[in-house]
């Protein structure tokens, strides 16, 4: 059974920054590639970035150049480092696998999520 655990949600103030873990259990995790997305209310949840299972990084042109992801397959965690933060930014973010489908990415397993408010 896949688990995806998410933690290190919060408040912060604009310019500030957060930094998101996931901890994996249940999957072979070196050989997954590992996403982190987020949802506002009545919007579609969105790609924030990717951490492929080689290391490659993808982000999102709204997050490049302030959010960085990366991934530990010895602790099973994948994290995402969150900095200049925007009230756009706010929203609450899952972590899951992610599976390239046309020039998207999308997950199958998901986190319970966690909740990243920026405020002015």
């Amino acid at each position: 059974q896949v688990q995806l655990v998410e933690s290190g949600g919060g408040s912060v103030q604009v310019g500030g920054s957060l930094r998101l873990s996931c901890a994996a259990s249940g999957l072979n995790f070196r050989d997954y590639s590992m996403g982190w997305y987020r949802q506002v209310p009545g919007r579609e949840r969105e790609f924030v970035a990717v951490i492929r299972y080689n290391g490659d990084e993808i982000y999102a042109d709204s997050v490049k150049g302030r959010f960085t992801i990366s991934r530990d397959s010895a602790k099973k965690t994948v994290n995402l480092q969150m900095n200049s933060l925007k009230p756009e930014d706010t929203a609450v973010y899952y972590c899951a696998d992610a599976v390239k489908s046309g020039s998207t990415w999308n997950g199958r397993y998901w986190g319970q999520g966690t909740q990243v408010t920026v405020s002015s």
